[in-house]
């Protein structure tokens, strides 16, 4: 890695949920990262045509979701909460649509801090409409354009927070998971995806910066989330899908160095390793974001975050109210726990209990432990140069796997075994050189499937 080479945190104590050592300071007064958990908020409308004919309900309906959640959280004493909205890739692509909704939203928060006082900030996170196109263009065309012009005038409707979940290199990852074949896995993420994130990220920052933004951070979601739900549904061993995540880090740690400077988006179930590394504070989901999908780490994932999210809930109404409002409910009695915890100097045994409950279950908990993320993180920025650090990320996750079974920490049947002996056989084959990698590799691709030249390759 050319900016982090060494831990910003690296004392596993200090990895510690709502603490980091870079916190942030949002334009409405809340400070992310300096002593208290706060609450992310995502929201998205029932499966719904969105078109110009259906606008003023969408926009009607998004000013009354976020109006409710405020009244909400002055009714729970909430300091304040962060806002997340995803758009739907209609309105990523016809921008007017995110401008709107990111309008309404950014004036209900605004008129609460005026005549309430309620802290807030609003992240924006368009999608990665590349992936719309086969095969995805990924440095011009009319969806690029799309994207960043809805970054930069949804920072000029008010939104604060810039965060994407970028695709790059999912074009070979996604066949690569399947198979089951680490080493596609990797020049997916180490080789396509991280100068992907090069690119794509010298641009987020740059509005950023032109806009008075803050360029927050990106997801290996398209790449880590997505194993974790086929190691869900047994389409994929469960250590596979660990070495992935671990994996995974590096190539979201590139948007740090091109100017990310956090909170991280929630679902970069690899923030813990950027954390470490970067020092910036985190947003995490994780039993609270059952609403959008099951896991298997669902309360380790708390133990180092900063913001604390639902990931995404429909707008549909439940015998207690509309589901956004109760998310943020459940998100805030959450975030009062830890906050005690913190106040009265439980936070360390709190901690030690979240990360109890989940390492034993299985290898994707087990490498998030605080002692364990230092550990690959560790790996990553003794890394020289993004394929040498994903390799050593892999590396350290594999042998913290055969620790964790070894000690009877964390518990592997047969078949997850015999697949941890395998992966443990290829990482330990693989080349010290990228250039080698590359080309022992790039013969068993699908060229139809990607544009070379759009990766520098």
């Amino acid at each position: 890695m050319e900016k982090f080479k060494r831990l910003t945190i690296q004392d596993e104590k200090q990895l510690m949920f709502g603490r980091s050592a870079h916190p942030i300071k949002t334009r409405r007064g809340l400070v992310i990262g300096g002593g208290t958990v706060h609450p992310e908020l995502n929201f998205t409308v029932p499966p719904t045509e969105i078109n110009s004919s259906t606008m003023a309900g969408i926009t009607r309906m998004y000013g009354e979701i976020i109006t409710d959640a405020c009244t909400r959280a002055r009714d729970l004493s909430l300091e304040g909460f962060v806002v997340e909205f995803e758009t739907l890739i209609e309105m990523t692509v016809e921008t007017s649509f995110a401008v709107e909704l990111t309008k309404v939203i950014s004036d209900v928060l605004e008129e609460n801090y005026a005549k309430h006082g309620l802290r807030t900030a609003l992240r924006i996170t368009p999608n990665d409409a590349r992936d719309m196109v086969r095969p995805p263009v990924m440095r011009s065309g009319a969806m690029l354009e799309a994207m960043m012009r809805t970054f930069e005038e949804c920072a000029g409707a008010g939104a604060e927070f810039l965060s994407i979940e970028s695709t790059g290199g999912k074009e070979v990852h996604d066949d690569a998971l399947l198979d089951c074949d680490l080493q596609r896995v990797i020049f997916a993420l180490a080789v396509m995806g991280c100068r992907d994130m090069e690119f794509l990220w010298s641009r987020i920052a740059e509005i950023g910066h032109s806009t008075g933004t803050i360029p927050a951070g990106d997801t290996a979601c398209a790449f880590g989330n997505t194993a974790m739900v086929l190691a869900e549904k047994r389409y994929i061993p469960k250590v596979f899908a660990a070495v992935v995540r671990a994996a995974s880090a590096v190539r979201s740690l590139v948007a740090y160095e091109q100017g990310a400077a956090g909170p991280g988006k929630d679902c970069g179930y690899e923030n813990p390793f950027i954390k470490a590394i970067t020092g910036v504070p985190v947003s995490m989901e994780g039993k609270s974001a059952v609403c959008a999908h099951s896991s298997p780490v669902g309360n380790i994932t708390s133990a180092m975050c900063d913001l604390w999210s639902n990931e995404s809930v429909q707008n549909v109404k439940l015998l207690g109210g509309w589901t956004p409002t109760i998310s943020l409910e459940q998100l805030a009695y959450d975030c009062r726990l830890m906050n005690q915890a913190l106040l009265l100097g439980y936070e360390y045994s709190l901690q030690k209990l979240m990360v109890a409950s989940d390492v034993p279950h299985d290898p994707q908990a087990l490498i998030l432990a605080p002692v364990n993320v230092l550990r690959i993180a560790g790996a990553i920025v003794r890394g020289d140069g993004y394929y040498s650090a994903t390799v050593a990320a892999a590396r350290e996750a594999l042998a913290i796997i055969r620790e964790g079974h070894q000690s009877g920490r964390t518990r592997l049947p047969e078949a997850e075994l015999k697949w941890l002996a395998r992966l443990e056989e290829t990482a330990g084959d693989l080349p010290a050189e990228e250039s080698e990698f590359i080309a022992g590799v790039y013969p068993a691709l699908d060229e139809t499937k990607f544009i070379r030249a759009d990766y520098g390759l």
